[in-house]
């Protein structure tokens, strides 16, 4: 298709969660590689994946502590209205009418919310479905209006986040819906440098990225790791590696450490583990790429970094924590959309029979990936069908560029 002729004004990206921010980023940075100037309306959040980019932010970000994913449990909502989080979404969408003449183009990246946001501004749109897929249910029920919406002439284009999606929804909307691969799933594949040692096999652990809940994370995590079996303690035998964000600093996690036993032990400027007996945790920042490429197996509680898993064809070994974002529901539903590749031991959180159980479990998963070459191979087909190859980013970027307006 031949682009159409654009204007000189640039595209918003709007979006409503940390792994949309990040998507949006990612596709904002294909496009700026394409001449288009870009800037981003989050929704939820700092944004700050869009400052990395070097995208420009409209209007005064804030954060909440269930970083826009109060909808797993009863408590998430509650904890937005009392924070403010329902007065600041509406103070958002009416910045967002207020600028958005000044954009050729609305991309949303997220869900219903944008989707009805970038409808009320009266621009022209593009939509990519990254919070829907087909493989919860078998079929997409869209929350209402989001159908009517995406079936305007204003939408330009749809992209979903699988290919069972795209090909549901092109029924359900009668109309081209494409599957171009998921943009989050470049942010793994950046080159990295080799980790620590030279064990038998690494475990990595994914605590997330949100605080206070990182930090509770990584205590469960902690404890799993106390209840591994003697053989596979030893720092040759299983090397451990945490990925951490830059505001789970050594001071945060020092105090945690010493209650349950482990001591932090620094390792030059910017390298540090924690030690308790034969274990040895080395902790990871700014080193994500790095862990999820080289780890044969993921202890994960995070939403987008255990689908970047999947897509590298690397099973995941869920623990369920207190939320507000890990629930026992959000951790269900991760396991409905992405497949056989992810496991999770039963009982309350931090109780005795979820946390031996995941040790167990983790055990298993270990000895079955050194056993079975073909489970490999099928982990590696599974990434390939619940999120695709890398390239999403620009391969999106490209296609919207035929999109623009004269």
């Amino acid at each position: 298709m031949t682009p159409h002729t654009t204007d000189s004004r640039p595209i918003l990206l709007l979006s409503n969660g940390h792994g949309e921010d990040l998507s949006g980023a990612l596709i904002g940075r294909a496009l700026a590689e394409r001449g288009l100037t870009v800037d981003a309306l989050p929704l939820v959040g700092h944004g700050r994946a869009y400052e990395q980019a070097g995208i420009r932010l409209r209007g005064r970000t804030r954060e909440y502590s269930t970083g826009g994913l109060g909808y797993t449990s009863a408590f998430g909502r509650l904890t937005e209205l009392v924070q403010g989080q329902v007065i600041y979404l509406l103070s958002r969408l009416l910045l967002l009418l207020r600028i958005a003449p000044r954009y050729q183009l609305i991309l949303v990246v997220g869900d219903v919310i944008p989707v009805i946001a970038a409808w009320l501004s009266g621009r022209p749109t593009a939509t990519y479905l990254v919070a829907y897929s087909s493989h919860y249910e078998g079929k997409l029920r869209l929350p209402w209006p989001c159908a009517p919406c995406l079936r305007q002439r204003r939408t330009r284009a749809i992209y979903s986040r699988d290919a069972l999606t795209a090909a549901d929804l092109t029924g359900q909307l009668q109309r081209s819906v494409y599957f171009l691969g998921n943009p989050f799933f470049d942010g793994a594949l950046s080159p990295s440098e080799p980790l620590k040692g030279h064990p038998s096999q690494r475990l990595g652990l994914l605590p997330g990225s949100r605080l206070p809940e990182a930090l509770h994370n990584l205590e469960l995590m902690l404890r799993v790791l106390e209840r591994l079996p003697e053989p596979l303690r030893p720092a040759e035998r299983l090397g451990l590696h945490a990925a951490l964000v830059g505001k789970l600093t050594p001071q945060e996690v020092a105090p945690l450490a010493s209650r349950l036993g482990w001591k932090l032990q620094l390792e030059g400027e910017e390298r540090c583990s924690l030690q308790r007996g034969p274990l040895q945790l080395q902790l990871e920042w700014g080193r994500f790429a790095a862990v999820v490429q080289q780890c044969d197996l993921l202890l994960s509680m995070t939403g987008t970094a255990a689908e970047q898993c999947v897509g590298l064809g690397k099973p995941v070994l869920q623990l369920v924590g207190d939320g507000p974002q890990f629930t026992a529901n959000f951790a269900e539903a991760q396991r409905r959309l992405l497949g056989p590749g992810l496991f999770c031991a039963s009982g309350p959180t931090g109780s005795e029979e979820q946390l031996d159980g995941t040790a167990a479990l983790l055990e298993q998963l270990l000895a079955r990936l050194l056993s079975d070459g073909g489970w490999r191979a099928a982990l590696q087909q599974l990434g390939r069908e619940r999120i695709g190859s890398g390239g999403g980013a620009a391969r999106m970027a490209a296609d919207l560029r035929t999109h623009l307006d004269g």
